[in-house]
């Protein structure tokens, strides 16, 4: 398989997974001294991974969590944001240009920070007033601070049970879609390859996929036009653009949101002839209960965007690290 380390893929799954005792000491402090909102804050795919973790809580949970872009934070704020609120932001690389500018303010602002920042040396990172510095699995993190929050509130009853099961399992299970996944990977990408456009649609925690594998990925990497969509909003502008030949991705999840997908996906045979339905139900995870499935569902599409990422690059002989604009020019 192309682009496959099968054992640095469960390592780095498992050491995600590994961190929960530290966010759990963060997150049990935060919650004993009291807060008035939790916050993730980004831009572009960090931005997307906000959505995907404030869809989840908000589906679960009662607890004030919002999303929040930070260069629209930078520039109109938040005055709801304050010395009693937590945020939670991820980087990479712990310089991009917009999460800089936010951390300052919010600091200004008096709000405790947690921060994934990957590279512990980063300025950023010794601005934060939590740092966890681990590789990759930003949504797996974000889910995590979510999840003890509302275990916290009294409302997640089976948490230790369901972390359990991801930390004996997720890490393979999600190694095994990879595999499964790996041929539909190589045909997508063969087929798709040459699109003017592609559209993709999405609901739920997948909508956040949608949005960063649309703009992070297939523009940022791959340097192919799309459009992302959530899938509520389908029909009311969208279908009208769609005809035999546009070619169109429904990401279908196991959420809450999963009928409004599914929605568009028994639509869409009756006006293209172009569209892809990837659904996470048809890829098992072995040990993993059913009523889990829905939480970790982002996940699953991961892994198998994973391998289309991996054919087209191939295919197209375009190395995904190569960029033209970003972070090569002032802007």
């Amino acid at each position: 398989m192309l682009k496959f380390d099968e054992q640095k893929q469960l390592d780095s799954v498992a050491g995600g997974l590994a961190l929960r005792g530290k966010i759990e000491q963060i997150v049990d402090g935060i919650c004993r001294r009291g807060y008035d909102g939790i916050y993730y804050l980004g831009i572009g795919g960090t931005y997307a991974s906000a959505m995907q973790a404030v869809c989840h809580a908000r589906e679960k949970s009662a607890l004030p969590v919002y999303a929040e872009n930070a260069a629209e934070y930078n520039t109109t704020g938040n005055r709801r944001i304050g010395k009693d609120s937590v945020v939670v932001i991820s980087s990479v690389t712990g310089s991009t240009q917009e999460m800089v500018q936010a951390v300052e303010q919010l600091k200004k602002a008096g709000a405790t920070i947690i921060g994934f920042i990957d590279v512990e040396t980063a300025p950023m990172a010794a601005m934060v007033d939590y740092e966890i510095a681990y590789p990759a699995n930003e949504q797996l993190k974000f889910f995590m601070v979510a999840d003890r929050f509302m275990k916290n509130n009294g409302e997640f009853e089976d948490y230790d049970r369901y972390y359990a099961e991801l930390e004996k399992y997720l890490p393979q299970a999600l190694v095994e879609v990879e595999k499964s996944a790996d041929r539909f990977g190589e045909e997508f990408a063969e087929k798709h390859k040459d699109d003017a456009i592609h559209y993709f649609v999405g609901a739920g925690n997948q909508y956040g996929a949608t949005y960063s594998y649309a703009m992070c990925y297939w523009e940022e990497q791959h340097w192919i036009r799309t459009r992302s969509i959530h899938a509520a909003e389908f029909f009311h502008g969208m279908l009208e653009v769609v005809d035999r030949d546009t070619p169109v991705t429904v990401f279908v999840g196991e959420d809450s949101q999963r009928s409004l997908a599914e929605r568009v996906a028994k639509f869409l045979p009756r006006i293209c002839g172009n569209y892809t339905i990837i659904d996470t139900k048809d890829y098992e995870l072995k040990g993993i209960s059913p009523e889990y499935r829905g939480n970790i569902s982002h996940l699953v599409m991961h892994a198998v965007t994973q391998r289309i990422d991996a054919h087209l690059e191939q295919i197209n002989r375009h190395p995904m690290e190569i960029r033209r604009y970003y972070r090569c020019l002032d802007y």
